[in-house]
This record gives C-alpha cells, structure tokens and sequence, in this order.
C-alpha cells in the first residue's frame, strides 16, 4: 500500500475491494464511451468487471485502485497477456483514470506499484497495448518507468470514425531473461506465483452515479 501527498489530500495506493466495482465500472464506462485508450465499445455492467477483477485475483496478480479522500480516482491491474501456459511470467498492464485525475500524476503512482507488486509475484516481463498512437499521455508514462516501445500494429481498431494505431511497449521485471524462473519445469502445471496479500474487506458506500 503507498501513500503519496499533494497540495491538497494525501492519495493512497491500495489493492481494491469488491466495494470499489461500482466506482471501477463508472470510470471505465467513460472511457469506452468517449477515449481511445481501450477499443472496446459496449459498456460492461459491474457483473462482468466484478468477474474481470476476480480472474486477476485468482492468478494472484494486482488489482489496485488510486484513493483520495474516499473517491477512487483510479484504478490499474495486470493479467497473463495470452492464456497459454508459456505466458505465464509475461503480463500486460491495464490502467484507467476518472476525467479529474488527468495529468495529476495518478496513473504513473499506480503503473509504479502495480511493478512493485509484479516483481513481487514472480512476473518476467510487462507489456503495455496502447490503444492510439496518439495517446501521448500513456505513452510517456510508461516511458518514464523503463518501457521501451517494442511494436507498433497499424491501424488495428476503427472507433469514432476513424482506425487507429495500437503502440506496443516493453519493460523487464526483477532479473527479466537473465535467469530460469525459480521452480519452473518444462511442464509446469500453472503459473509460479506468490501470493499478493489483499487486506481484509470492508464495507464501501457505492459512489452515487
């Protein structure tokens, strides 16, 4: 868990809590309703972003959500980038900000952990698929933590009326391809992780809509 301070509230970094769905689904419905950081273009209710955050819990792979004065701002989780055993150390991040959270630092504070904690649970590598070429936010974002871009996909989606280009984006974590992976066999039944520890859950106020 971090705490960081601004000129106002402190924001906390945590690992999220089924009471935080509501909040998760609101920021992420505005972003497929009106960015191009995500190409999906039906708004999942919170029944399917709970089964979303469950899938990554169960891999023992974060979750976590920006807090500020008991508003989520934020959230960011990591999940195999393929369901093939042979990816099983190589994990793509995902993050997404409320409107108000823009340009606030929110999102690096939240990809820094979500390394952090992937470092911890035995992941190799980290891939980020930014959706549009032109999402220079996102982009210096994970520069500024080590990502070097690794691939660039032309015109992979049309939203909005118009394609858009997907930019690929690379970083190693822990000891990367130097070394085997502590346990791993040539037929290992799942993946070699350690667990997160997720505090126990607490009542959360739904936010009003």
């Amino acid at each position: 868990m971090t705490t960081t301070t601004s000129s106002s509230l402190p924001l906390l970094i945590r690992p999220s809590l089924e009471g935080d769905i509501a909040a998760i689904q609101q920021i992420y419905e505005h972003a497929v309703l009106h960015g191009t950081g995500t190409f999906e273009t039906d708004v999942p209710d919170r029944a399917e972003m709970t089964r979303r955050r469950t899938e990554v819990l169960s891999r023992s792979l974060p979750y976590l959500v920006a807090e500020r004065d008991g508003q989520v701002l934020g959230y960011a989780y990591a999940n195999y980038f393929r369901p093939r055993l042979a990816y099983r150390y190589f994990v793509e991040d995902s993050i997404y900000l409320s409107p108000q959270a823009q340009g606030q630092g929110v999102g690096r504070l939240l990809l820094a952990e979500l390394i952090a904690r992937c470092e911890a649970a035995g992941a190799r590598q980290m891939v980020a698929v930014i959706g549009d070429s032109q999402n220079l936010g996102s982009i210096g974002v994970h520069r500024s933590l080590g990502f070097e871009q690794s691939g660039l996909m032309k015109a992979a989606g049309w939203k909005f009326g118009k394609w858009l280009d997907v930019v690929l984006m690379q970083r190693q974590l822990g000891q990367g391809d130097t070394t085997s992976p502590s346990g791993a066999t040539a037929a290992a039944p799942a993946p070699v992780t350690a667990p997160v520890t997720t505090p126990p859950e607490t009542p959360t106020p739904t936010p009003a809509a």
